[in-house]
């Protein structure tokens, strides 16, 4: 007899299926703005800004996740509108200003992470 219950990780296509149907049905603004906020919090954690602190702190990694959060804020600004996208750049802003702060030898102006897209990040 075989089990009808997939092994853990594993999916049915019914599974799959249903969750091709979900994601269609999500308009694309929706799907932006919570991958930027999802790329947000990873840089906050990376930066060291939650609870644990120092815990998770990664500069290198925090670096990625902020210029990818830029790019994508770059990319898609004009697509999710100043509603949606005016907190996510402050959000940005903070976090990019953050990693300023971390960082132990500061970057040129115009050069830390996210910039390339943003330009210079002052206090």
């Amino acid at each position: 007899m075989s089990d009808a219950t997939p092994a853990p990780g594993e999916e049915t296509s019914a599974d799959f299926d249903a969750m091709t149907r979900d994601i269609a049905e999500v308009p694309a603004v929706e799907v932006i703005v919570t991958v930027a906020v999802n790329l947000m919090s990873a840089a906050a954690v990376k930066l060291g800004l939650t609870e644990d602190g120092d815990a998770h702190k990664d500069l290198d990694e925090a670096r990625k996740l902020v210029h990818a959060l830029a790019g994508l804020l770059d990319a898609s600004t004009t697509e999710i509108s100043s509603f949606h996208a005016a907190p996510l750049k402050d959000g940005l802003k903070s976090l990019q200003l953050a990693f300023r702060e971390a960082s132990i030898v500061a970057d040129e102006p115009g050069q830390g992470p996210g910039e390339k897209y943003t330009g210079p990040v002052f206090g």
